[in-house]
């Protein structure tokens, strides 16, 4: 699922149960616009105005794009998009005859759909026959007579919505991808996998405040995630393992659908940024900044323990160096070999790290010294890699003074984040208030060299990448 952005899409094809969802009726796979223009012939009539035809076939576009694109039913472990029960869903009538113009019709608008203004799912767009049954939506019989009063589809679709919707014409077609992204998601994975779920956690404890908060939602199965996954399991009755697999995923997309009310015509609805990439996932030749440096760090470690990747500069530019360490570590971990850096790679260059650090030989690292963990920490982070660094900060402030001395309770509150800050900024860092590979590794380095002042004695810091020689 990692792509440039999660907007939402026409399906080539839709399967649709023909019951009531918990019936032991067959399904139907049938083309996007086999399926629109058979609920257009049973629901409406070849013989009304044009605009109101039009309006009428919009609306049932968006409803059903709205089942698709929130995996309405999909998400409840059903093996349909939608059903043909009108009590639920549309009309459909499997085998149908179709009425020659609604088919002409479908053919010219079948990728177009409303969507509330700020919102990018397909609204759902509510409608009845406006005469046996009266709804908040869209008036069938209602959309007739504003078409012979001269309304076109879109003053016609206004009159019912709202004045706030628009039109989505030309949306891409490709065949049906579930969100679900095919592997579990733990502590420290990574990608905007991840970051899709962390937001939908965010916007779910507003309504169940006992899940807390991700502080940062960036892309980093961290402290803070595994946190708020594990009380959401607790919560909803799932397996309490701190993993996001397939039914974690979908409890998740479920939940946050409720409260966020999509299939409701008065939708809180998602906005733009809840599906935009929160993280680059994928690097390659040319590129610049702290995902490459995070890269580099990652492979300079590894390659202590394993000859077959060669050392290079942690500089944040990927050069033909870190090109050549990369493809080194895809050749030796059975990866395709690129040279680009993607999901599987980021995932496989943490595994192997933070496997390393797990069987670190005796003696290895100096006494009290953690190593980096593997992802960033930042406020709201809890444990015992936090307060090893509120350690060597305290120790650090005795030189530098400007760096306030830290309760060491493994907590990163507001006065740790304002004493990452201040040392950021003496030691020419991006200040971010957040432990990132760089930070940790500049503040192991000055602790360990204050510390060996004070000792007298050499202290080699094993990683080789904060080192301290006499």
């Amino acid at each position: 699922m990692d792509s440039n952005i999660l907007l939402p899409y026409i399906p080539e094809a839709i399967t649709v149960h023909l019951g009531p969802p918990d019936s032991s009726a067959p399904n139907v796979t049938v083309s996007f616009t086999d399926y629109i223009k058979n609920v257009a012939s049973s629901e409406i009539y070849p013989t009304w105005p044009e605009s109101a035809i039009r309006a009428n076939i919009i609306a049932q576009i968006s409803f059903a794009l709205n089942r698709i694109y929130s995996e309405h039913y999909r998400s409840r472990g059903y093996d349909f998009d939608i059903t043909n029960s009108t009590a639920y869903d549309q009309s459909f009538v499997n085998g149908r005859d179709i009425f020659e113009n609604i088919s002409r019709i479908v053919d010219s608008i079948f990728n177009n759909y409303v969507s509330r203004q700020g919102s990018v799912e397909p609204l759902f767009a509510a409608y009845c026959d406006g005469v046996r049954v009266q709804c908040d939506g869209l008036s069938q019989w209602g959309s007739v007579e504003l078409a012979e009063q001269g309304y076109g589809p879109y003053q016609i679709l206004t009159n019912y919505y709202g004045d706030d919707i628009d039109i989505v014409y030309d949306a891409p077609v490709q065949g049906a991808e579930e969100s679900y992204p095919g592997r579990l998601l733990r502590f420290g994975s990574s990608g905007n996998d991840v970051g899709f779920f962390q937001r939908r956690l965010n916007r779910i404890s507003r309504n169940y405040p006992s899940i807390p908060k991700i502080p940062q939602v960036d892309g980093i199965f961290g402290t803070e995630t595994d946190s708020a996954v594990r009380q959401f399991q607790r919560i909803f009755s799932l397996k309490e393992d701190g993993i996001v697999g397939r039914s974690t995923w979908y409890a998740i997309i479920r939940i946050y659908n409720a409260v966020k009310r999509i299939a409701d015509l008065q939708s809180e609805g998602i906005p733009i940024e809840d599906v935009t990439n929160i993280r680059q996932l994928e690097l390659d030749f040319g590129d610049t900044g702290a995902g490459v440096r995070e890269l580099q760090y990652f492979l300079n470690f590894i390659s202590l323990f394993n000859d077959s990747i060669p050392q290079i500069a942690i500089d944040g530019i990927f050069g033909s160096a870190t090109e050549s360490a990369i493809r080194s570590f895809q050749r030796f971990y059975g990866l395709p070999i690129t040279g680009i850096v993607r999901g599987n790679d980021w995932d496989k260059l943490f595994s192997v790290y933070t496997g390393i650090i797990d069987t670190l030989p005796p003696g290895f690292l100096p006494e009290g010294v953690e190593p980096y963990p593997g992802y960033p920490i930042r406020i709201g982070s809890r444990g015992d890699e936090v307060r090893a660094m509120q350690e060597y900060l305290n120790l650090i402030s005795d030189t530098y003074t400007s760096i306030p001395k830290l309760t060491v309770d493994g907590i990163f509150g507001p006065a740790m984040t304002n004493a990452v800050r201040i040392y950021q900024d003496l030691f020419g860092i991006e200040v971010s208030g957040t432990i990132g590979e760089t930070t940790w590794d500049s503040i192991l380095s000055t602790y360990l060299s204050l510390r060996q002042g004070r000792e007298g004695a050499p202290i080699q810091y094993g990683g080789g990448l904060g080192e301290v020689q006499n």
